[in-house]
Parts: C-alpha cells; sequence; structure tokens
C-alpha cells in the first residue's frame, strides 16, 4: 500500500493560486476514482479536485479559507493501488517565485534566471543572523544581493507572505521607498535610520457605521482590478450610434430564431458580431503585452462580463468566436450567461479571453470607463439605446426625427494602441451596426 499525493491542478492560463472552500471528505474517509475531495475558487470560478486513485484519506495539509499555490500537495490518500508514495496528481505547470507574480521588469527576470547555488552563496549568514529561522527566496536573495540589502538590513522588511515571509513585492517596495528616502532633500544633519514608508490612511468609522466583510470573490476582484490599472494605461474613446435599423430588425426577427431554434435573441450576439469584425480590421486589439513583446492572439476569443446575482462580476468566454454565425453566437451567449449565474461554468469557460465586451446597458447605463481584463489590451462597454431627437438628412433637406441611438465606449491599452486606432476600432463597431443587413433571416 502506498500514499497519493493529490496536488492542486493547473487553474489555467495566468491563475497561479486558489483559494480552498470546503472539504468534501474527512480524514478516515474512503475514496474512489474521480470522487471529489475538496472544492477551490479562484477569481475567476469554483472547481472540485477530484482523485485519480481509490483509497483512503489519511491527511489534510490545508485549511478551509487557505490560499493553495499550483502544485502543492493538499491531501495524502493511502491506496492499495500503487506500493510507493505517488507524487504525481494530474500535469502542472510548476510555480515558482516568478510564477506566482505579475510580469517582471527584464533586469529582474535575468536575476531569476541566476543559478541557485550562486544566489544561495550571494548573501552570506552573519554571526547576527546565523541562527535566524526567516525563510528567503532565491529570488529574494538575488534582489537583495543586486540592490546592496545586507542580511541586517533584509531581516528588518516586514513580510507578507506564509509565517511572515519576505516575498518579491515586499522587497522591491522596500527598494522603491529607499530610493526615495535617498534622493529627498535633506531637512537636518540627523538622518532617518529607516525610510518612511506612507500607508493609506484609515477609515473614520463612527458608532452608527455597518462594517461589512469583503467576499473572497469580492476581495480577488479587487484585486485584479487595481493590477489592471496599474499596468495598462488606460484611455477611453466615445462613440454614438444610430441602432433604429437593427432595433426594428430584431422586433421582426426574434419570433424565428425562439420558433426555429428555442433560443432568445438578445442584443449582446449582435454587438458580439460587430465586434468580431472590427478585431478582424484591427488584429492588434487582439493581443496581450509581455514585457517588450506584443503577443497577437490568431483566435478571437470573446469574454462577456456578466452580472451575477450577489452583485459580483464574471466573465465567461466563447472560444473561436469568429468561427461562429449569429445563431451559434446567440446559442454560446445565453448557455454560458444562465451557466455562469448558477455557478456551473468548468475553469476553461473563464479561460483564454482575448478581447471583453460589457453590456452596461442592461442596467439603463448610457455609458462609462470599463476597466480592461488582463491580460488584455481592449474591452468595450455597450451603453442603454434611447429614444432621441436627430437631424435626418435627405435629398429633400434636413429634419428632425425620433432615432434609436447608443454609445459604445472603449478602453484600450495606451502602451500599444494609439488613440487614433483605439478610435477606428469603436467606430468600425458602430459602423457595422448601423448598416445592419436587415434582410438576414432564420
Amino acid at each position: 500500500m502506498g500514499k497519493f499525493m493529490l496536488k492542486l491542478p493547473s487553474m489555467g492560463e495566468s491563475v497561479t493560486e486558489a483559494t480552498l472552500t470546503a472539504w468534501l471528505k474527512e480524514v478516515g474517509d474512503t475514496i474512489e476514482i474521480d470522487d471529489s475531495v475538496l472544492e477551490v475558487a479562484t477569481d475567476k470560478v469554483d472547481s472540485d479536485v477530484p482523485s485519480d486513485v481509490s483509497g483512503t484519506l489519511v491527511e489534510k495539509r490545508f485549511k478551509v479559507n487557505d490560499v493553495i499555490q499550483v502544485g502543492d500537495v493538499i491531501a495524502v490518500i493511502e491506496s492499495e493501488a500503487i506500493s510507493d508514495v505517488v507524487e504525481e496528481h494530474i500535469p502542472v505547470v510548476e510555480t515558482t517565485e516568478v510564477e506566482k507574480e505579475a510580469p517582471l521588469p527584464q533586469e529582474i527576470i535575468e536575476l531569476v534566471e541566476a543559478p541557485v547555488a550562486e544566489a544561495k552563496q550571494v548573501i552570506k549568514p552573519t554571526q547576527e543572523n546565523a541562527e535566524s529561522v526567516r525563510f528567503y527566496s532565491p529570488l529574494v536573495r538575488n534582489i537583495a544581493a543586486t540592490e546592496g540589502v545586507s542580511s541586517e538590513e533584509l531581516e528588518t522588511i516586514p513580510g507578507t507572505g506564509d509565517a511572515g515571509r519576505v516575498t518579491k513585492k515586499d522587497i522591491l517596495a522596500y527598494l522603491q521607498e529607499r530610493d526615495v528616502a535617498a534622493t529627498a532633500p535633506k531637512q537636518d544633519l540627523v538622518a532617518s535610520p529607516k525610510p518612511i514608508v506612507e500607508t493609506t490612511p484609515p477609515a473614520i468609522v463612527s458608532g452608527e457605521d455597518q462594517i461589512i466583510e469583503m467576499s473572497r470573490m469580492g476581495k480577488l476582484i479587487s484585486n485584479h482590478m487595481t493590477e489592471s490599472k496599474n499596468t495598462s494605461v488606460h484611455v477611453q474613446s466615445y462613440v454614438e450610434a444610430d441602432v433604429t435599423d437593427l432595433w426594428d430588425w430584431r422586433e421582426k426577427i426574434k419570433g424565428q430564431l425562439q420558433s426555429r431554434e428555442g433560443e432568445k435573441l438578445t442584443f449582446t450576439p449582435i454587438f458580439i458580431s460587430a465586434i468580431i469584425h472590427a478585431l478582424k480590421e484591427f488584429p492588434l486589439l487582439n493581443s496581450s503585452v509581455n514585457g517588450d513583446q506584443i503577443i497577437q492572439k490568431r483566435n478571437i476569443n470573446i469574454g462577456m462580463a456578466t452580472a451575477l446575482g450577489d452583485g459580483n462580476l464574471i466573465v465567461p468566454v466563447i472560444k473561436k468566436a469568429d468561427h461562429l454565425n449569429l445563431v451559434g453566437l446567440a446559442k454560446a451567449v445565453n448557455d454560458l450567461s444562465n451557466r455562469a449565474r448558477l455557478n456551473q461554468l468548468q475553469p476553461e469557460e473563464v479561460q483564454g479571453g482575448t478581447y471583453t465586451v460589457t453590456n452596461i446597458g442592461n442596467f439603463g447605463s448610457i455609458t462609462g470607463t470599463p476597466i480592461i481584463n488582463q491580460p488584455q489590451v481592449g474591452i468595450i462597454a455597450l451603453g442603454v439605446i434611447r429614444k432621441m431627437p436627430a437631424v435626418i438628412e435627405t435629398a429633400d433637406g434636413d429634419f428632425v426625427g425620433i432615432r434609436r441611438k447608443m454609445i459604445l465606449s472603449h478602453s484600450y491599452d495606451h502602451r500599444i494602441i494609439n488613440g487614433a486606432m483605439g478610435g477606428q476600432f469603436v467606430k468600425a463597431v458602430a459602423d457595422y451596426l448601423e448598416q445592419w443587413d436587415t434582410s438576414i433571416t432564420f
């Protein structure tokens, strides 16, 4: 009888960790092959972790609400099917300190590639820290050595990792504050022994205020949005589109799709169809940025922001959306949005998006400034369709009439998308909607 090490499997592109939300088995329970042992959650989706062997659960290595890295051993299962300890669960990408964090500057990447043995020799233990039990990863040691951080100085850096461990973010933040302090004008001859780290002033709470703890997903979304604003240079372009003909066509045709396919025809698949045409015309919007490289995606995978009943947001992805006709897009939109609200999406269904659309008009919003869904470089917000007075040009002169109009708001990453391209892209979407082929039938 041997022991099987159940690891956290790969959760997809850019996902390096998950939160343990529930144990489905207890120590001593019998487990069959493919039985779900525990539930985990990421900022994208909730998922079960099944067992690849049958046996008995003999050890749990994490507690509920613990954050687990991809590849970590979560539990140990004793099984008669194996004779020795089996370390494999399913193939995963082994994570390092670099993979757990956001993309690094080139100079830090070069440090990471240095041999670990060399890194360990850079900072030699002194008499003062020889007995220290604090752990420093090879990455942190390399950064410290390159930046001239002594062993004593390293010991003073507060850590935010497990058990107070100093992470890459901790030491980089420390170095930034140290550089600021070094270049600041000298006020007197007495130097401060440590750089002053600015912190956000605490919120003032009165006795009448209600304190609401953020949900797990809320915290993850908050971090994701903050990282996006810190990563991409957000710029917006706005275009108004006259969708009167499109509106009238949909009112006339939606019953045909309902009776033939049993599917509702909302405006979302129509908007996505227009966006796909524009992405083909401006393929740089279907890209991501990796350091100094631009990765232009071959497939067009459209993410559609979907509001959940608890107020949170999830972005299921229509893979290879450019291969689908309008009926296919309608089916995909209806299926993914329905299963998203029922919490039935699989991890791969919220990964791999190359461009995102959010229909804020569903909530009556005229327009908005959406935040880019990393690592993409663009997102479009679709405002509510309203009846508006408009000047109508005819051969017999101009007159004022009532038209149905909407505002398209395009946020894009100014690191690689300039204002001309960003504006031309959203104008192409508007033109396609205004020139919709009203002869289409189902």
